[in-house]
């Protein structure tokens, strides 16, 4: 009994001994995307913020492609060792392993570490479209089936998967027009050829505060940081249940030790709660958010499930 009280202390005495060392040396940060997207700018404004903490550079590394899939299957085949990263988000993690198959399982090759910001949605049309609120935008659609339009950045795009929600939720019928990135199915709305969108608050709040598109309502159940006089689509039109948008956040390799992934995961909660973090994120259209590690993955496995329904119900393939 002895010789077992012996190596469980041991064991914590090496996992705090790790904790307080880690990190020792550079940390690799794969980001799965271009420089400029949302998910490289968040997970560079944490990234500087880790750096400074914890006194290790922390290197961000882009590696695009596939959707965002290249680069995050580089990170589920890594060393599990704490010393590289991957900036997730939702459209490689909770949407593409619904539609096709990817190199990595998203649940089994990821150890989640702490989420990092929500990307809220909102519900825009031309100013001229004669609805005052969102109730009366779903009665006046609901009413002329099939006459209105909706714009998408995309069929497998998150975007295009939030929309579908609401008009599945909201019964309407109206036709789905696909479009290669968010802003030219912005701009068309914009110039009264498409009815309404569900876009991201990041690229539509601009056109909103000049008076340029109208916005109705957000995506998730609370109000968005960057546009908080507008309600939430769940209690204006009303629509419980309604509560979708985007995610970004850090996962290492499978395997990570988890007095590594505990440490990085403590630093982001502060990090989250730092004033010139909000400030950043309320420029970008993001809302800042930290989680615990099983926080975190509890909530990839809602929203794969969550897609994975979505994209089932509404017979969604990649193009």
């Amino acid at each position: 009994m002895s010789r077992v009280l012996s190596l469980l202390a041991s064991l914590a005495f090496a996992g705090a001994a790790l904790a307080q060392s880690y990190p020792s040396r550079p940390v690799k940060v794969i980001v799965p995307w271009p420089p400029g997207q949302a998910t490289d700018i968040a997970a560079r404004v944490v990234a500087e913020k880790l750096q400074s903490a914890l006194g290790q550079p922390f290197v961000i590394d882009n590696r695009p492609g596939a959707g965002g899939a290249i680069g995050s299957d580089v990170v589920a085949k890594s060393t599990a060792d704490g010393y590289t990263l991957l900036a997730a988000s939702a459209g490689p993690i909770s949407i593409m392993p619904n539609l096709q198959k990817t190199p990595y399982d998203p649940l089994k090759d990821f150890a989640p570490v702490s989420l990092i910001a929500l990307v809220p949605f909102v519900l825009v049309t031309n100013p001229s479209f004669p609805a005052r609120d969102l109730k009366e935008f779903i009665a006046n659609v609901r009413a002329n089936p099939g006459k209105y339009s909706f714009s998408s950045s995309g069929t497998a795009a998150s975007a295009y998967m939030v929309t579908a929600l609401f008009n599945s939720m909201a019964q309407l019928d109206a036709q789905h027009v696909p479009y290669k990135g968010s802003g030219p199915a912005i701009a068309d709305i914009i110039g009264g050829q498409i009815t309404y969108t569900i876009e991201t608050v990041a690229a539509t709040v601009g056109h909103v505060k000049s008076g340029r598109l109208k916005a109705y309502g957000v995506s998730f159940s609370q109000r968005a940081n960057a546009m908080p006089d507008v309600p939430t689509i769940a209690e204006a039109a009303p629509l419980p249940g309604y509560d979708i948008g985007a995610w970004i956040g850090y996962t290492a390799p499978a395997g990570t030790p988890r007095e590594a992934v505990a440490r990085l995961a403590a630093e982001m909660q502060k990090i989250a709660q730092a004033p010139e973090i909000k400030e950043r994120y309320l420029s970008l259209g993001l809302d800042p958010i930290s989680s615990t590690p099983d926080e975190m993955a509890t909530f990839l496995r809602q929203q794969q499930e969550r897609y994975g329904a979505i994209i089932k119900a509404q017979g969604i393939k990649i193009e």
